[in-house]
């Protein structure tokens, strides 16, 4: 298995530095990774350096909290496609979803569909603070509202991917038969090449990880998201 085609190289800690920055892209080119994943202040670093290089930039909108509103995170996400990134994953309004408000949650991510029509939109819906119902409805908005990924987590919540949450969100979108295709990525908790097997098995098609380089080096990340 190719592993590295996989994943989401991703830097997202506060103390990120522009030299931490520019050692993620190095490691992205170096190992072939997808993309890096990186905070909106970084996007013209990234894209600038990776230029030509096949890596994608993806970086994160109502991140993590999700709590902005729906024309706050529709501009962000505009003006980091303008800076450079190619892919956009934004965080759901959680208290919308656990309050079952899911006219709202749909019509928050429809808000950035909108405003990035050309580009990857992925919809985090931090599993860790939902039940399966609430899983399964958040999964519903985001594909009715034209993601092209339903993502489980940020990795700054109280827990990350599943394999069970993955195969759940898989069993959505199959019952759903949406018009384009919707793939699932998995993120946070995703250390070891078994972590990243168990994913892929249950649907995922993309891996959101630091630790992206040990993964491909078939090691055991120690720490990170």
């Amino acid at each position: 298995m190719e592993l590295a085609r996989y994943i989401d190289h991703t830097l997202l800690k506060a103390t990120a530095t522009s030299a931490d920055i520019g050692q993620l892209c190095q490691e992205a080119q170096q190992h072939h990774f997808y993309a890096v994943c990186v905070n909106p202040a970084f996007i013209a670093q990234c894209a600038a350096q990776l230029a030509g290089s096949g890596v994608k930039v993806a970086t994160v909108c109502g991140f993590p909290l999700g709590a902005l509103t729906s024309d706050q995170k529709a501009l962000e996400a505009r003006l980091s496609t303008e800076a450079g990134a190619d892919e956009i994953d934004m965080v759901i309004h959680i208290g919308a979803a656990l309050a079952g408000d899911w006219d709202t949650v749909e019509q928050d991510i429809r808000a950035v569909r909108k405003a990035v029509p050309e580009h990857v939109l992925k919809v985090i819906i931090e599993t860790c603070y939902l039940s399966d119902d609430q899983k399964r409805r958040a999964t519903q908005a985001a594909v009715r509202a034209g993601a092209d990924f339903v993502k489980t987590s940020t990795g700054f919540g109280t827990g990350g991917a599943t394999p069970e949450d993955v195969q759940l969100m898989a069993g959505v979108i199959a019952e759903m038969k949406p018009e384009r295709p919707v793939q699932i990525k998995a993120a946070g908790g995703v250390r070891s090449v078994a972590d990243a097997q168990a994913m892929i098995a249950a649907g995922a098609t993309r891996l959101g990880t630091s630790g992206g380089v040990a993964l491909v080096s078939g090691e055991q990340a120690q720490q990170g998201y």
